[in-house]
């Protein structure tokens, strides 16, 4: 049998199963208290429950968040609840323990500190209503914890199970709970009865007349348990209000305020008998809990009384301990008979509340004639302790005090166990004296220990960024009176962390600041320092004390002056040099603080109107505040503090908005008067990753539960409106306060474009109505004709299932029925059931997901025990890849989707029209394959096919057609930018702006949540720039910038084609984007589409004047190749209302025609690069076209290229008709006529590539169809000139070199390290701003590499040290990184690439900070090794050149591949397929050791 070691686990499995919600009180979420690890363990392994009607509910709550809170909701809808928590709880929750009393509650606590817990804890809430019981070993923990769960229900009041987890810690290990025992002693049938009934009390501090009570009366045993059930029940909703508001029990009080109830009962009658409900007293508490220690006893042999005596019979002296009893314990047992203390014996109490004072007369022997009384109360509050009293009222408070024994109270501090036995002779002794000392201290008072409080508060890390922001914004000037850190002698880091005390050591540093103005004063007016300049800085800095731009410009060079001084009234100053500043002061505080806002402070400071700033974070995430207890009732502080019109608020998100929280906190103090700063920082455990945070953040404030917006009162008086709306959804809540003062409407005249997002409120109904309304529309259309109905529903994720139910449904009508095609989610579930003939359509997504358009709907249907499918006929086709999870255990994964519908639907009673049909990929046709037998199946079946004169079907539109019908890039790309009903455009206008250098795309963190609203995907566009060489001069950068800032997410990526790539443009805003990149003169024309993109370059020019030559080749040959249609300048640059000449594109005039191109363009991408040797940090391998630029030997100019064609990264998993390829020697070609080069190697691509598969359409392809000398001999036919043999060249490296370098000519050139490319601000990194302010001063150029860092070139000697200083400021020369992470890169994937199966860019600096630690153990942290990934296998971070790469294949799985060379010449090869970050780490680990 399994075996319980500690008491935290033996009491975490019986409230697991007594209950059905455990509340596991917690240090933090990610932190375990004594019994979390198991609860949590229970939970993991379903472990069935004794009265649970499901699996127990445990829910974690950190401790200073008012947990208990959280128990009313669950209790007042009939459930049985308990808590497990430390002791540091319970005096903060004092106003719920008096009305939880009245429920059937159990609090397990755990007494801290460990070895010396505080009892004052316990005796501090005596009074409270709660039984109160106390184990000390193990096996009592297992046994009182049992009892407690089964009192709770019998009384239907609540009990307290404490425990000294530290003094059974030594205990012999006991076995599990006997659950026939435990079934015993709970009477299952009894909670069962409890089970469900509602209470409709909705009070939490007044009193609601709730009572505990029992029926007693007539033939009926007074203490019926299914008759005391039901007047728990009665009088909780329709007898309690009769009640006297004073209870006549005993519970929680001493026996000398208990005795027989006097009161008039509430009575029934009935047609048998008279039935009495009264109160539950502590004689029923104490018959309750004899029955059931006496079924534990015949069960187990195991004796529990209300006072436990152990000892002589004969003993004449006994201890009374109400602490740790362990060490006594031993000592005692241990003692030979020549001990003083040999013949004492020991008392504990089982049963602390109700006190039940004839038991403990009863537990003594008659021979006690004293009783030394040991309380291990750190928290005195009084001359005399609890118990003594307990004690001295129990056994002297009779006629026969004469004969009561002798009592003597001690104070039990911290003993040593060495120490033990002279403890007990010292107590000995005392009580034995003539005249023993009452209140002797016995060991140590305090024990040496780290803090007062049980659990250390610590900010946890995923917190800190709003700190960092505030350090950042105001330095040495920023004062935070309730720092976690801070020294405050006496006070516990919870008391000193709270608002009242901060608020309270603001007011004396305000205080402090004005005596310390005085003595600056005092100073200036003296002769006392050293020198006389101090003299004259302080008068200045009087003059101006309370002026924060005047005092805090000056304050650095006063400090600076009187350290030099030297003198003791200069030191005296420094003393309090902080005061110097005009201090930002700052309360920051959690969501905690929201809960009982006149309780925590948060009204105190806002009503005092003091200029006092707090920022308060709310850690909620969005996807759990569904789930939130109501009852917990946590207020809108920002909402809360508008309404009393005299404080700056302000609704923050640093990962949605850094810039609007900058904003914020500068104007928050600026305001003179309070101000609140809520901000939103969502996670579920405290070391939950920053992409968990961002992606909760990004949801929050999409949909409104989170809006950013700032208000400032003062407004008003420069005529500027007091609201400023940031974000563009609010709340309810917000929504109805700004319409009270009309601040909405003016709002939504400021801002058109979000009145409907402003006006409306989004829910599950509003997406149910568009569900009924698309589906009313169908039947509409349908009712004009005839023949049998069919319904097609489809989940697709790129497509192929939503093309194929489309064309089910044309040839449907073709066939005479009357068919309705639906996506999955949107179809009304309940509608099912009164179909004819369903078809379903799905493909397979993920590890055998749903596509995301049909998840709900199989949700739905997999959990409805309701839905009734007898009479519908149904057919169901999947779509799937078998090799796509080659291993064997994942073969369950191939058409998992539409297999487990087909199974669920007939297990629902439908009948199959046809089995189900599985299309695969790996088939000649693809799914083609397997859907072309089974669709005829499928006619048959429905009786229509034999039908005659099927019209012919057209075919489907592709993207050549596109194109072709595009009139030259145009389509209707102007129109659906000017409908404001949506944020996408039209599909083919999606194919034709990739041209342009935009694609649309929507937030796929966002999808389900927007779903779920009734809301359209969050559609925008990415914009890529077209750059050549990935050069930018410094107002470029700046312009770029921006663009970033005014019409992006804030945020730029450099991309590994060297290039600026916007994300999150909404389509309002694209057209000046667009412009505003054109003002830089730059343009992003052909930087994406089937054209040749940015031509790519070696970034670093170590030799100046060779790499300038081939820099003007690189522009050359852009240049040639660029489009010349028109249409990019009529649809983003031309402005009707203005003269078109200034609005011309960057470069020479366009005209309206493809000379090179024609008008279908190319068949795919093309793509051109150069290297640089001895730097193949293009990977001049991956391109269409890779150049390698080739020196002359003689003047180390530039004299040619050699010429590579037909590489390209880009395959579809497990289609091997799809691959990587390297690129192909051409040979040898003088620069002069290189572009033509590559303008006829384009050509030939034209003509040959295939236009009929977009899958077998690059470059790379057409060669291996062709061949490579056939194929040069076609580009040497259009050239007239013949390639000469490949000059010798050596590639070392194609990562990048970082640092400073200098070239031929004294330039000096830093390649820093930009992770990923992403450039953006964080409250632990300031990038972006510093790269602003750098190119406000750098006079040289701005350098993109294709690894997705950035070289600052061109730096003269003379600007070198202005340079270095920035660069140090913001942290960008910070280059002591492993090795590995500099030599990283990965594409964007989520969520904006929708393409991507998994993450990439926001996973793979976690993946190696995980193997970082291995890197350092095994001597390899400064080795470089090239790791890439991608979220899909179209390669954009080209991993198959990688030394380790990973390609996403689902979320959360990857194919690694190892071996690509490390000058970037030789592809990898796969290593494993579909794994995870446990498998990855495994293997990774493995290799590097």
């Amino acid at each position: 049998m399994a075996s319980i070691s500690t008491a935290g686990e033996a009491v975490a499995r019986i409230a697991y199963l007594s209950s059905d919600v455990v509340l596991s009180v917690q240090p933090a979420l990610a932190s375990d208290s004594d019994f979390s690890k198991h609860l949590h363990s229970y939970a993991a392994k379903r472990l069935p429950s004794l009265v649970a009607k499901d699996l127990p509910e445990v829910t974690s709550v950190r401790y200073n968040v008012d947990p208990l809170l959280s128990a009313f909701q669950p209790l007042r809808s009939g459930k049985l609840v308990s808590v497990t928590t430390s002791s540091t709880t319970l005096l903060p929750s004092i106003p719920h323990l008096y009305k939880l009393a009245q429920y059937p509650v159990v609090l397990h606590v755990s007494l801290h500190t460990i070895n010396y817990p505080d009892y004052s804890e316990i005796t501090a809430i005596r009074q409270c209503g709660f039984t109160f019981l106390q184990s000390e070993t193990l096996q009592e923990a297992q046994d009182l914890a049992l009892s407690a769960h089964a009192l709770a229900v019998k009384s239907g009041k609540g009990v307290i199970h404490f425990f000294d987890p530290a003094n059974s810690k030594d205990d012999a290990p006991i076995d599990i709970e006997d659950r026939e025992l435990a079934a015993k002693i709970l009477d299952v049938e009894s909670p069962r009865a409890m089970q469900g009934t509602q209470d409709e009390g909705s009070f939490l501090y007044v009193d609601d007349g709730r009572r505990a009570a029992t029926v007693t009366g007539g033939a009926s045993s007074p203490h019926d348990g299914r008759s005391e059930t039901e007047a728990v029940k009665k009088t909780a909703s329709t007898g309690a209000s009769k009640s006297p508001n004073r209870e006549a029990s005993s519970v929680g009080s001493s026996v000398r305020e208990s005795s027989a109830d006097s009161r008039p009962t509430v009575s029934s009658a009935t047609s048998m008998e008279s039935l009495t409900t009264r109160p539950v007293t502590s004689e029923d508490i104490s018959e309750y809990l004899s029955a059931i220690w006496s079924q534990i006893e015949k069960f187990t042999g195991r004796r529990y009384q209300a006072f436990e005596y152990t000892g002589p019979e004969d003993a004449l002296s006994a201890l009374f301990v109400f602490g740790s009893t362990g060490l006594f314990v031993d000592a005692l047992g241990a003692a030979d008979a020549s001990e003083e203390f040999a013949k004492f014996g020991l008392v504990t109490a089982r049963l602390y509340r109700p006190w039940i004072g004839p038991r403990l007369a009863e537990a003594l022997p008659p021979s006690v004639r004293r009783i030394a009384v040991l309380e291990q109360i750190r928290r005195k509050t009084t001359k005399w302790g609890p118990v003594l009293l307990d004690i001295l009222t129990s056994l002297r408070g009779g006629s026969s005090a004469t004969g009561a024994p002798q009592i003597v109270g001690h104070q039990l501090g911290y003993i040593e166990p060495a120490t033990a036995r002279q403890a007990l002779r010292g107590i000995f002794q005392n009580l034995n004296s003539p005249k023993p000392i009452q209140n002797l201290e016995v060991g140590s008072r305090e024990e040496p220990r780290p803090s007062l409080d049980q659990y250390n508060l610590a900010q946890p890390k995923v917190e800190s960024a709003y700190m960092k922001i505030l350090d950042q914004v105001f330095g040495e000037r920023l004062y935070v009176a309730n720092r976690l850190d801070a020294a405050n002698a006496g006070i516990s880091a919870t008391i000193a962390a709270s608002p009242e005390f901060g608020f309270g050591s603001l007011l004396a540093r305000s205080d402090h600041r004005r005596r310390f103005i005085g003595e600056v004063k005092d100073a200036a007016a003296t002769r006392d320092f050293t020198t006389d300049v101090p003299q004259s800085w302080l008068s200045k800095w009087a003059m101006h004390a309370e002026d924060p731009k005047h005092v805090n410009a000056i304050a650095p060079e006063i400090i600076a002056r009187l350290s030099n001084d030297g003198s003791s009234l200069a030191s005296t100053l420094l003393e309090s040099k902080a005061l110097f500043f005009k201090e930002s002061q700052w309360l920051i505080g959690s969501d905690a603080w929201a809960y009982d806002l006149g309780n925590s402070g948060v009204h105190h400071v806002i009503a005092s109107g003091a200029n006092v700033n707090m920022l308060i974070l709310d850690t909620q995430p969005w996807s759990e505040r569904a789930a939130a207890d109501a009852v917990r009732r946590k207020k809108d502080i920002g909402l809360y503090a508008m309404n009393f019109g005299n404080a700056y608020v302000a609704s923050v998100a640093v990962y949605s908005s850094y810039t609007q929280v900058l904003e914020a906190m500068i104007e928050a103090d600026e305001f003179n008067g309070p101000s609140v700063v809520v901000a939103y920082l969502p996670y579920n455990k405290e070391d939950d990753s920053s992409l968990t945070v961002l992606q909760e953040t990004k949801k929050a404030v999409d949909l409104g539960y989170w809006p950013l917006y700032r208000w400032n009162p003062n407004n008003e008086d420069g005529g500027e409106p007091n609201f400023s709306l940031d974000s563009e959804r609010i709340k309810q809540e917000l929504e109805e306060f700004l319409r009270r003062d009309n601040h909405l409407t003016q709002l939504m005249n400021r801002h058109p474009r979000f009145a409907a997002n402003l006006s409306e409120s989004y829910g599950t109904e509003v997406r149910a109505l568009q569900k009924r309304k698309a589906k009313d529309a169908y039947n509409t259309l349908l009712d004009s004709l005839y023949g049998a109905p069919m319904t097609i529903l489809f989940a697709s994720d790129n497509g192929n299932a939503e093309s194929l139910a489309k064309r089910l449904g044309n040839r449907g009508k073709a066939r005479g029925l009357k068919t309705m095609v639906m996506a999955m989610d949107d179809y009304p579930l309940e509608d099912l059931q009164t179909e004819e003939n369903v078809i379903l359509i799905t493909s397979t997504a993920g590890q055998g997901e749903f596509p995301q358009n049909g998840r709900a709907f199989w949700d739905a249907v997999k959990d409805t025990t309701e839905l009734d499918l007898s009479q519908i006929k149904y057919a169901v086709f999947a779509l799937g890849d078998s090799h796509y999870w080659p291993r064997k255990e994942d073969k369950i994964y191939y058409n998992k989707p539409g297999k487990d519908l087909d199974a669920r639907i007939a297990f629902l009673g439908g009948k199959k029209l046809a089995d189900v049909g599985l299309g695969d990929d790996q088939d000649p046709d693809s799914y083609q394959t397997g859907y072309g037998e089974w669709e005829p199946k499928l006619w048959q079946a429905l009786g229509v096919d034999k039908v005659e004169g099927l019209p012919e079907e057209p075919p489907p539109i592709t993207n050549e057609d596109i194109k072709i019908q595009s009139n030259f890039l145009r389509g209707t790309i102007a129109e659906g930018l000017e409908d404001t009903s949506t944020g996408a455009i039209s599909a083919s206008d999606q194919q034709l702006t990739k041209f342009h250098g935009t694609y649309m795309q929507d937030d796929r963190d966002l999808r389900d949540e927007r779903k779920a609203q009734g809301l359209e995907p969050a559609y925008a566009f990415m914009i890529r720039c077209r750059l050549n060489g990935g050069v930018a001069t410094p107002s470029q950068w700046l312009q770029m910038d921006s663009v970033s800032s005014s019409y992006g997410n804030e945020t730029m990526k450099l991309t590994t084609r060297q290039t600026f790539q916007f994300h999150g443009v909404v389509k309002s805003r694209l057209k000046s984007a667009m412009r505003g990149i054109n003002k830089a003169l730059m343009t992003t024309i052909a930087a994406c589409g089937d054209v040749n993109r940015n031509v790519m370059l070696s970034p670093l020019p170590t030799r100046s004047a060779f790499h300038r030559d081939v820099h003007q080749v690189s522009a050359k040959i852009s240049d040639h190749l660029l489009p010349s249609t028109s249409a990019y300048h009529e649809i983003w640059l031309k402005d009707n209302a203005s003269d078109e000449k200034q609005t011309k594109v960057a470069g020479d005039a366009v005209v309206d025609k493809e000379p090179l191109y024609g008008p279908t363009y190319l068949p795919r991408k093309f793509k051109i690069t150069i290297a640089v040797p001895p730097h193949n940090d293009t990977d001049v391998y991956a391109h269409d076209i890779g150049l390698i630029a080739i020196k002359n030997a003689s003047d180390n100019r530039l004299e040619g290229f050699n010429v590579l064609v037909g590489g390209g990264m880009g395959v579809t998993h497990n289609n091997k008709k799809t691959y990587p390829r390297t690129g192909s020697m051409l040979g040898y070609f003088p620069a002069s006529k290189i572009h033509l080069v590559c303008e006829k190697v384009m050509l030939v691509q034209r003509d040959h590539g295939d236009r009929s598969n977009r899958k077998h359409a690059r470059l790379k392809y057409t060669i291996d169809d062709m061949g490579v000398d056939v194929f040069r001999g076609k580009v040497e036919e259009l050239l007239e000139a013949k390639f000469e043999q490949p000059r010798p060249f050596e590639f070392k490296s194609n990562i990048d070199t970082f640092g400073w370098q200098k070239d031929e000519e004294g330039l000096n050139h830093f390649l820093m390290f930009i992770e990923n490319g992403r450039v953006e601000d964080t409250a632990e990194f300031p990038m972006k701003t510093g790269l602003r302010e750098i190119a406000k001063v750098h006079k040289g150029d701005f350098r993109l590499t294709p690894n997705q860092h950035l070289c600052l070139s061109g730096v003269r000697d003379e600007d070198l040290d202005t340079i270095k200083g920035m660069l140090k400021k913001y942290k960008l020369d910070n280059l002591h990184f492993s090795a590995l992470r500099l030599s990283s890169s990965a594409c964007v994937a989520f969520p904006t690439c929708g393409l991507a199966m998994a993450e990439s860019e926001r996973y793979l600096p976690e993946l190696i900070t995980k193997l970082e630690k291995c890197l350092e153990e095994n001597g390899l942290r400064q080795d470089s090794i090239v790791m890439r990934m991608t979220g899909c296998p179209n390669g954009c971070a080209r991993p198959w050149l990688a030394e380790v790469a990973f390609v996403g294949k689902a979320y959360g799985a990857y194919n690694m591949y190892l071996g690509g060379g490390y000058h970037g010449q030789r592809l990898n090869k796969l290593y494993r397929s579909s794994i995870g970050e446990e498998e990855i780490l495994g293997i990774m680990k493995g290799l590097l050791r």
